[in-house]
C-alpha cells in the first residue's frame, strides 16, 4: 500500500512555524531498533558486519548520539549479548525484545514502552542503516519544536525514510502495533504527518545483503 502525499517541510523553518506557546525545548527519546534476525543477510548478524572498520549498528547509533537527545535505547533481540558488547562503552541504555522474532512491531512496542516518563516524543532509528547524518535527527527534533507536524518522518528528495518522530500522544498506539511494519499505519492516518527534507541520502538506504555494505 502506497503512502500517502505527505505535506514536505523544508528547513529551515520559517518564524511562522515556530511554537510560540513559551514552553522549553521538548525531550526527545531516541530508540535504536537493532533486534532483527538479519534474515536476508545469511549467516552472520548484520549489525555486527563492519563498515569502515565499524560494526553496521555502531554507526547506526552515533547519529543520535551527535543529536543530544534526552536519552537513548537500544532495543535488543536476535544476538542480544553481542549486539550490546559492540555498544557496550557508549552512553546508552539496552532493553531486550524477548518477541524480536515476530517483526520489527514488536521491538517498537518495546522501545516505546521503555521511553523515560519525561519525554515528550520518541525518534525511531533502524540499527541496519549506517549513513544517516548528525544534521537529520536534529533537523528532525527542530521540526518537532517548531510544530511542524507530527508525527515527522525523514526525507531524501521528497521520499519518506528513516528516523521517524513520534509525540508522546501516540505511545499508546505505538505501544499496541502488531505485524513487521512498526509505526507506518499511523504514519498514514495521522492527521498532521510531515515529511521533513534533510538532503540526506542516508534517509534511504538501509543494509538487507551482504551486497548492501561499503565495507565488509
Amino acid at each position: 500500500m502506497s503512502d500517502p502525499d505527505f505535506p514536505v517541510v523544508e528547513p529551515p523553518l520559517g518564524a511562522d512555524e515556530v511554537d510560540d506557546s513559551g514552553t522549553d525545548s521538548p525531550a526527545v527519546s531516541g530508540v535504536l531498533l537493532a533486534a532483527g534476525t538479519s534474515s536476508r543477510f545469511g549467516e552472520a548478524n548484520k549489525l555486527l558486519a563492519t563498515v569502515d572498520g565499524e560494526p553496521l549498528v555502531r554507526r547506526a547509533v552515533a547519529p543520535l548520539l551527535a543529536a543530544d537527545l534526552h536519552e537513548i535505547v537500544v532495543v535488543l533481540g536476535h544476538e542480544a549479548d553481542a549486539v550490546r558488547d559492540a555498544l557496550a562503552d557508549l552512553p546508552v541504555e539496552f532493553v531486550v525484545n524477548e518477541d524480536y522474532a515476530d517483526g520489527q512491531a514488536t521491538s517498537v512496542r518495546t522501545g516505546v514502552r521503555a521511553v523515560d516518563e519525561a519525554a515528550d516524543a520518541a525518534l525511531f532509528a533502524l540499527g541496519d542503516m549506517p549513513d544517516v547524518r548528525p544534521e537529520t535527527v536534529q533537523t528532525l527534533v527542530a521540526a518537532f519544536a517548531a510544530g511542524a507536524g507530527d508525527p515527522l518522518a525523514a526525507a531524501f528528495e521528497g521520499q519518506r525514510g528513516n528516523p521517524v518522530l513520534f509525540g508522546r500522544q501516540y505511545f499508546d498506539r505505538l505501544a499496541a502495533v502488531d505485524g513487521d511494519v512498526g509505526g507506518r499505519e499511523i504514519l498514514r492516518t495521522a492527521e498532521r504527518t510531515a515529511l521533513v527534507e534533510t538532503g540526506d541520502p542516508g534517509v534511504r538506504r538501509d543494509v538487507d545483503r551482504r551486497d548492501d555494505l561499503t565495507d565488509s
